[in-house]
């Protein structure tokens, strides 16, 4: 069971936490092949990371 102290310590860390949601609708076009690949790479969150560092840079 968690503490007291733990669960602030926990809620404090969710609110600097910052999320963004990809959402692929099974519509006419490539997002089951866009959804797919993206699910093959090892480390999701690492993998979009890196396209978007990729894009600032090309973009700056």
């Amino acid at each position: 069971m968690r503490s007291e102290a733990q669960k602030r310590a926990e809620s404090a860390y969710r609110k600097k936490t910052k999320q963004v949601v990809i959402r692929f609708y099974p519509a006419p076009g490539d997002d089951d092949e866009l959804y797919d690949w993206i699910k093959s790479q090892e480390n999701v969150t690492e993998y979009l990371k890196e396209l978007v560092r990729a894009d600032m840079k090309t973009r700056r």
